[in-house]
């Protein structure tokens, strides 16, 4: 019997992903003739054709199923070699504890967990979710390595004495208002135009800070009010209210919500920080560096 191969394997999997030759030979990049051949090699080492064509493309036979399923787990092995390689190369290992405030852990945080399992396999890291003074009391009792707060005029002048903070995001407050809203499909509205309207707040304990109407707003009216984000925007979505969104979680609004700016010159912004020790350790640096990346990338995006 002939000998399976990688390649062969891989090419087996694609054309059972996309149903075509000329698609698996498009998505890594060979020729269709390659393909072919590869496809050729496999059903000799596999002693049985292993794809009918039909009238959309090629389906798999049923020793093309067996083939491709073990095809999957076998190259999901050979994969993890190399990212466990790669690990006995990265001297950033061991243990690291974040927290961050909610908005901040339903996008941000997230994407630097899933960049630091990519750049630093041997680094494990817990995860917390919790307000912004609670983390900074879990950081001063050396619970966790990193606080991710928010900070601004509008918010307590937490203390942070003594303590490293390296900026991540600046600015953002957005709107989210239903689909069809008066706001919707409006780049900005000015701060005037939101008298009258009615809101979606947090709810919280005493000591925790919470999303209220827009921070300039004099008595706003108030409809609802939720502890968790998820709850407020299917608020949102139902057209009971408007919100106020952290821009940080901007890419977390569910279908129904639109996200608007606010033209709002008495408003002097909030920041989203990463707080450590002063004296930090690789695995911190290279957890607040993700942070930092990834903060780019949510500025950057549109």
């Amino acid at each position: 019997m002939a000998d399976f191969t990688l390649t062969g394997l891989r090419v087996v999997q694609a054309v059972v992903d996309t149903g075509s030759f000329t698609a698996a030979a498009d998505a890594l990049g060979y020729t269709q003739s390659a393909v072919s051949r590869q496809v050729a090699a496999m059903e000799a080492a596999a002693g049985a054709p292993l794809f009918v064509r039909g009238a959309r493309g090629v389906v798999p036979s049923p020793a093309g199923m067996i083939l491709a399923r073990r095809a999957t787990t076998a190259l999901n092995e050979i994969d993890a070699v190399g990212t466990d390689l790669a690990g006995l190369q990265d001297h950033v290992t061991g243990r690291v504890a974040v927290a961050a405030f909610p908005s901040a852990a339903a996008v941000l945080v997230p994407r630097t967990l899933a960049r630091l399992g990519d750049d630093h396999p041997g680094l494990i890291v817990e995860f917390g979710e919790a307000s912004s003074p609670t983390q900074l009391r879990q950081l001063r009792a050396h619970r966790i390595d990193i606080a991710v707060i928010g900070m601004g005029p509008d918010l307590p002048a937490y203390d942070v004495e003594g303590l490293r903070r390296d900026l991540l995001l600046d600015g953002g407050l957005l709107l989210a208002v239903p689909d069809g809203h008066r706001f919707a499909g409006r780049g900005t509205i000015p701060v005037t135009e939101l008298r009258g309207e009615t809101w979606i707040v947090g709810k919280g304990l005493r000591d925790d800070p919470q999303f209220g109407a827009w921070p300039t707003l004099d008595h706003p009216r108030i409809a609802y009010a939720a502890r968790a984000w998820p709850t407020r925007l299917g608020l949102v979505a139902a057209g009971l209210g408007i919100a106020v969104l952290p821009e940080v979680a901007a890419a977390s609004v569910p279908a129904g919500v639109r996200t608007v700016r606010v033209d709002d010159p008495a408003w002097l912004g909030r920041a989203v920080v990463a707080v450590t020790a002063r004296d930090r350790s690789p695995e911190v640096t290279a957890t607040v560096e993700a942070l930092r990346h990834e903060a780019g990338q949510l500025r950057a995006a549109p």
